[in-house]
């Protein structure tokens, strides 16, 4: 086990918040599309975002209406860093350099991991959402 099971590149194939009221919800749709990447050297990446976000009305990335930036941001997620494993504890610790929600930048992400074939599933501590405690569920399959 440990970093040589993570070295390669994941497609996401699915994405859930388990809600402390008892609710299953999918944050970006069932319909998600991402890939996550680990090398050998410890650097990691990751992208998820809705398969549906609406296209800008005009194509100039710096022109798009306080509507469609919100709209862009609420449907993509990404940061990158370097990452740790802990055999024990059964974590990979995401060690995050940059990131487009601001705040988790120097932050560490702690996810929980399991290997099954080709599938890693990784599993959040639970979290504040939107004032309501969540554990995000996602689901990778390796494509390389």
């Amino acid at each position: 086990m440990g970093k040589d099971e993570f070295v390669g590149t994941w497609k996401l194939v699915s994405f859930e918040m388990l809600r402390s009221d008892g609710q299953t919800v999918y944050p970006f749709g069932i319909d998600i599309i991402g890939v996550g990447c680990y090398d050998a050297r410890g650097n990691m990446s990751g992208q998820l975002m809705r398969s549906n976000r609406p296209a800008f009305a005009i194509n100039d990335p710096q022109k798009g209406t306080s509507e469609e930036i919100k709209a862009a941001f609420d449907g993509y997620l990404a940061y990158f860093g370097t990452y740790e494993i802990d055999e024990e504890k059964r974590t990979v610790t995401h060690h995050v350099k940059g990131s487009m929600f601001p705040n988790w930048v120097g932050s560490d992400q702690i996810r929980f991991y399991e290997f099954s074939g080709n599938r890693l599933t990784l599993r959040t501590p639970p979290i504040q959402v939107g004032g309501i405690a969540v554990t995000s569920l996602l689901i990778w399959e390796r494509i390389a």
